[in-house]
């Protein structure tokens, strides 16, 4: 099934929901949202992409793999930033003494916390595309049969 005017809107609409969800992730330091948010908005584009392309042409459809490259890569993102302040000889997940403060407001100052919400981004966006993909095989059962 092909609809034209599905995968238009498609054309349109997913990368500016992408482009957003990636603003709400990069100011969450600043204002309202970040990584639970931006990680939202990002996996709802995968969600309508998936939509959109689903009844197309199959090189279109993204792979469960796809979604679980976001969620382990996340996860590693995290733990890496954390990881990275007892390495210094401080405590997990510490801004003091591993990045510079900078200044209060501007994008790029606040040390790891930008960092860990980009983990925490692409952990959303991955899980919330996984539950997706999930919820439309029907998922397997306890015993592993669907």
């Amino acid at each position: 099934m092909h609809d034209m005017i599905l995968e238009m809107l498609g054309r349109v609409l997913i990368p500016a929901t992408q482009l957003f969800g990636a603003y709400i992730l990069f100011h969450g330091h600043l204002s309202p949202g970040g990584g639970f948010s931006g990680g939202t908005i990002i996996g709802a584009s995968f969600i309508f992409y998936s939509l959109v392309y689903r009844f197309t042409a199959k090189k279109h459809r993204l792979k469960h793999e796809t979604s679980l490259l976001f969620e382990v890569g996340g996860a590693l993102i995290y733990v890496g930033a954390g990881l990275v302040g007892i390495l210094v000889g401080r405590h997990f997940l510490t801004n003091q003494g591993v990045f510079p403060t900078g200044e209060p407001g501007r994008l790029w100052s606040s040390g790891m916390i930008l960092l860990v919400t980009l983990g925490i981004g692409a952990k959303v966006a991955g899980t919330v595309f996984t539950l997706f993909q999930e919820l439309l095989e029907g998922g397997a059962g306890p015993d592993g049969h669907h």
